[in-house]
């Protein structure tokens, strides 16, 4: 992936979301800023259901698409000028609304946590090999690059942010196929040498809250956005989530026999890791504050006898009987 171009985008990115900001600000926005605060105070009232609440959020973006098409602050604007303003617009209200629709039920904090004690199981021994990933595609260097990406996913709380991450984990995934392809001179790139590295790499990346984030992205992010490329990177993504969540034995190449005792042996580890963890805060807890020299308190504690006797013997001296 070409970083100079990533670190662009997310510049463009940032020009173009405090320009919305800006002509927020202008006395001639007040209808609009009126609209998106009500929508976002309203919002709170209703009792979360994902599914309703993205088509409330898709309902309210394309209402407000027409009003900044027909406001005057965008006369004679172009179609790319209209949509920065609505990449803008995209940012501030689920930005706003994140607490409220990211995560927002038990069920995707359970499927969340499922999904990454999974992941934790097989990160202890699943290998390249057994997802057939061939030799020329086992390149650590681009499987680190993409995780990272992979990973920044939960430093973000617009959808067209999170979803950059996929793209760019995926573009770096591609560029490695291509690479390959080139010097190899053999034809890469479909799904089924594509497919595998993105699996591999999520299972090495473990990305926070998985589940919710790819949801987060296809009820939010605007419509007209989830296609082309990012449709493609999105949807792969979320085959790669559903292959392990389905993950077992014959999903991969090795013998069902050693799957199930690599899975009993890390749940042993991780359940290993639970027990003591509690029982090394206890020690520490216990611990004193400073440790003492083992010889010093046999000193002390002889010196402590012999003020002690001191002590009695003044004190009996001073109640001794008059003469």
């Amino acid at each position: 992936m070409d970083t100079s171009s990533s670190s662009a985008s997310s510049s463009t990115q940032s020009i173009s979301f405090f320009d919305f900001l800006d002509r927020m600000r202008n006395p001639a926005s007040i209808d609009l800023v009126r609209s998106i605060k009500s929508f976002i105070v309203s919002f709170s009232f209703y009792t979360a259901n994902p599914e309703n609440d993205g088509k409330k959020v898709q309902e309210f973006f394309l209402t407000m698409e027409a009003a900044i098409r027909d406001h005057s602050l965008w006369d004679n604007s172009t179609n790319e000028e209209i949509d920065t303003a609505m990449e803008g617009l995209e940012k501030y209200v689920m930005t706003k609304l994140f607490s409220r629709t990211f995560a927002s039920t038990p069920e995707d904090v359970k499927i969340d946590q499922e999904i990454s004690e999974k992941i934790c199981l097989l990160q202890t021994f699943l290998r390249p090999e057994h997802l057939d990933i061939p030799a020329i595609l086992q390149n650590e260097a681009s499987w680190l690059l993409a995780e990272k990406e992979l990973q920044r996913i939960n430093a973000f709380k617009s959808p067209r942010e999170k979803l950059l991450c996929i793209m760019n984990c995926c573009r770096v995934i591609n560029n490695l196929l291509l690479n390959a392809s080139m010097s190899e001179n053999i034809v890469l790139a479909g799904a089924d040498d594509f497919l595998p590295v993105l699996i591999y790499v999520m299972i090495k990346a473990n990305p926070p809250q998985l589940h919710s984030n790819l949801r987060f992205i296809q009820l939010y992010r605007r419509q007209t956005k989830l296609v082309s490329e990012a449709a493609y990177y999105f949807t792969n993504l979320v085959s790669a989530k559903t292959f392990i969540v389905d993950l077992n034995a014959k999903s991969l190449s090795i013998e069902e026999i050693e799957f199930e005792e690599s899975m009993q042996a890390a749940r042993l580890a991780n359940e290993a890791v639970r027990v003591e963890a509690p029982r090394a805060s206890n020690d520490i807890k216990k611990a004193p504050s400073e440790p003492k020299d083992p010889g010093s308190v046999g000193k002390n504690t002889l010196m402590m006898k012999q003020l002690e006797e001191v002590g009695a013997v003044t004190l009996l001296w001073k109640l001794r009987p008059a003469n």
